[in-house]
């Protein structure tokens, strides 16, 4: 089965890369700010279908020579800020991006702290770090930074200069606000006070500078950014420099006068490097690797409303607040959509509506799940004292891409009431029924007894991409087997205690 492709990698890989390279021959030393997730762009590739999501690895390996910076923030690592793609707080994620960026054949120059302000746990990851080898650099916070010019000229002067080799410099970092660009600009202003010609530019994927600001793709960078706040705008300063309207967003427009005054002070230009807007700042040709637009539109769709009910379940959680709903919300019906526009949705509910029927329920309480194959195929599944309702739905979904018959047991029942047997009175679980975690253990474990298991098993694969809905919040088990598939998964924003 295969997917419905919008966007050419090779193509848009091909176009970037040549960009790049023209930005860096204008300058002695360019300093390149690259945004958003590394490893894996699971954002991109859910609404841009055919982006890879190892892509921006591949553009880093095609540029060349580089000096590499890896920047996170004293601030996230203090309070333990965590990655919701990954699960990991900041610091693990520095220790997993580093060691993964080794692995792949890029040598890290150092690993900056930035907003340092002695905070313990920074410290901590500081000697974690150089124990794995590793340089690391901290840059403390500036008073009055950004917009107290002769402060933060001055926190330039006393920030650590990091001594680079190469023409082009990448920095990048855990998250937003990591402090990518302030690492830029001190590095940009010592420089200039040894008399070289360094330059600036940013490297983000979303928006899409050369799309409307009302385009799906668009709709659904707003929609993953939410909790900042983050509104697509026309560029202002663009606009009145070229007559020509595109596409930026609220933060960068914003923040463009206050750069501009300090790159001015730093380079003595009246532009900085040329640029005359924020926009300019930007190398961005992802709009060359849209083929198919209508699938790029429809998959953004989708990734809105999924952004809709994570925020909502994170509210009910303590981890959102009221306004991340109320701006996603806004994001919806900007779009002309519904929760119910996601199909599963409809049939996750039903299938829980569906399961009192069968008796089958735990303690009484029943749940229900609904995946969406490639071809979109529907499968359902429901709780029961032995399996989850996501651990069932995943099961039927196996059999279904296996062409086995429904009648046939993956797992076998005597091995399920066992195990539930265990959880249930010798582990003392709230819930003895397998989650999708445990359930895919156990189907492995039968592949060399039953060769439907096995039949079964080789269709994993398949599932990566599938869409599912839950009618309750994924306990820890289901959300990261669920993750580790590469499923797409959603819940409705309701607890059930029996299977926590």
């Amino acid at each position: 089965m295969t997917q419905e492709v919008g966007f050419d990698t090779d193509l848009y890989l091909k176009h970037q890369v040549e960009k790049l390279f023209d930005r860096v021959s204008r300058f002695e030393r360019l300093y390149l700010e690259f945004g958003g997730k590394l490893f894996s762009d699971t954002h991109a590739a859910r609404v841009l279908p055919g982006y890879r999501p190892g892509a921006k690895l591949e553009l880093l390996k095609q540029l060349g020579k580089m000096d590499l910076f890896y920047c996170v923030s004293a601030n996230d690592i203090a309070r333990g800020r965590v990655r919701g793609d990954t699960g990991l707080t900041y610091d693990l994620q520095t220790i997993k991006d580093v060691r993964e960026l080794a692995g792949a054949g890029l040598a890290i120059t150092g690993i900056v702290i930035t907003l340092f302000d002695d905070q313990k746990p920074a410290q901590q990851l500081e000697r974690r770090l150089q124990n794995l080898g590793y340089k690391v650099y901290f840059q403390r916070m500036i008073e009055g930074y950004p917009s107290d010019l002769g402060k933060v000229i001055e926190g330039y002067k006393n920030q650590p200069y990091i001594e680079t080799t190469n023409k082009l410099v990448v920095v990048t970092g855990a998250g937003g606000m990591s402090g990518k660009m302030a690492l830029c600009l001190s590095q940009i202003y010592a420089e200039k006070s040894r008399g070289m010609n360094p330059g600036y530019a940013k490297f983000e994927t979303f928006p899409i500078w050369n799309l409307s600001v009302d385009h799906l793709v668009n709709a659904a960078y707003e929609a993953s950014t939410a909790d900042l706040l983050d509104i697509n705008m026309v560029d202002p300063y663009h606009e009145k420099a070229y007559g020509v309207k595109v596409t930026n967003y609220n933060r960068d427009i914003e923040n463009f006068a206050i750069l501009e005054n300090i790159l001015t002070k730093i380079t003595g230009e009246i532009y900085p490097f040329g640029y005359k807007s924020p926009t300019d700042m930007g190398v961005n040709t992802a709009a060359t690797g849209i083929v198919d637009d209508a699938v790029c539109i429809k998959a953004s769709k989708e990734e809105v409303v999924r952004r809709y009910f994570r925020y909502c379940v994170e509210k009910l959680e303590g981890k959102e607040t009221q306004q991340t709903v109320d701006r996603i919300t806004e994001i919806m019906q900007k779009a002309g959509l519904k929760p119910e526009d996601r199909k599963v949705v409809d049939r996750a509910r039903k299938a829980e509506a569906d399961a009192p029927a069968s008796g089958k329920g735990f303690n009484g309480i029943y749940c229900g799940c609904a995946l969406e194959l490639r071809d979109g195929t529907m499968i359902t599944g429901k709780n029961s004292p032995t399996l989850h309702a996501e651990s069932a739905a995943i099961l039927n979904a196996l059999k279904v891409l296996a062409k086995i018959p429904d009648e046939i047991d993956l797992i076998s029942p005597t091995i399920l009431a066992e195990i539930s047997k265990m959880k249930g009175l010798m582990l003392d679980h709230k819930s003895p029924s397998l989650s999708v975690s445990e359930m895919l253990i156990v189907l492995a474990s039968c592949c060399g007894l039953n060769p439907s298991a096995k039949s079964a098993m080789g269709k994993i694969p398949s599932l990566r991409g599938c869409e599912l809905h839950s009618t309750h919040i994924l306990p820890s088990g289901d959300a990261t087997g669920i993750r580790n598939l590469g499923i797409n998964a959603t819940s409705d924003p309701r607890l059930t205690v029996a299977e926590v």
